[in-house]
């Protein structure tokens, strides 16, 4: 798989950088989730990405805290700083899905159609982003920093069982997105 140079992308923000003040840190995130999801709404493909505020937590978008948190049960997420070091990369890994040739498929999970964007960078940090595809529009849903070997393997069948199927190889961001809205019509 073909692995991203970092200098494509926005730096990382650390913790570190905010001598280890989890205030300050999150507000610089939240910043720059903000500025790339709030103000401004990214496209995958031509396909504008909407948002999901609500309900808000710690009032700041429902989107956010998927995005920075990390936890299956919903109350109980705790704050993953690997998902907020990589919040810059979100909007790029969105819009340049076909200019950094990653991958990008279809799943399902829990009866919702999403699709997941990997991005694989050259430092070895493999990013997930999530989008959930309604039948009218899309949605940023979240994303992730794969920590352990296997969760890269399930992924990496994931896609290749995906592929499998027929007519998977030739989608685009806006065909996948097109064939999705239409099971869901």
């Amino acid at each position: 798989m073909k692995r991203i140079e970092s200098e494509l992308l926005p730096p990382k923000i650390y913790l570190e950088d905010y001598s280890g003040d989890y205030k300050r840190y999150i507000e610089a995130v939240y910043d720059v989730f903000d500025a790339d999801f709030v103000k401004y709404h990214p496209c995958f493909g031509k396909h504008r990405l909407g948002l999901k505020r609500h309900p808000e937590f710690q009032h700041r978008a429902y989107t956010f805290y998927h995005m920075t948190h990390k936890g299956e049960v919903e109350s109980e997420r705790i704050p993953d700083l690997r998902r907020c070091e990589c919040m810059p990369w979100g909007k790029p890994t969105v819009e340049r899905t076909e200019e950094y040739a990653l991958r990008f498929w279809e799943q399902e999970r829990k009866g919702k159609h999403r699709i997941c964007i990997w991005l694989a960078v050259e430092d070895g940090t493999d990013y997930f982003f999530i989008i959930d595809v309604r039948k009218t529009f899309l949605l940023p849903w979240t994303a992730f920093v794969s920590e352990h070997p296997h969760e890269l393997r399930k992924k990496e069948k994931e896609y290749k069982r995906w592929l499998e199927q027929p007519g998977n190889r030739e989608h685009t961001p806006d065909s996948l997105v097109q064939k999705i809205m239409d099971d869901l019509a």
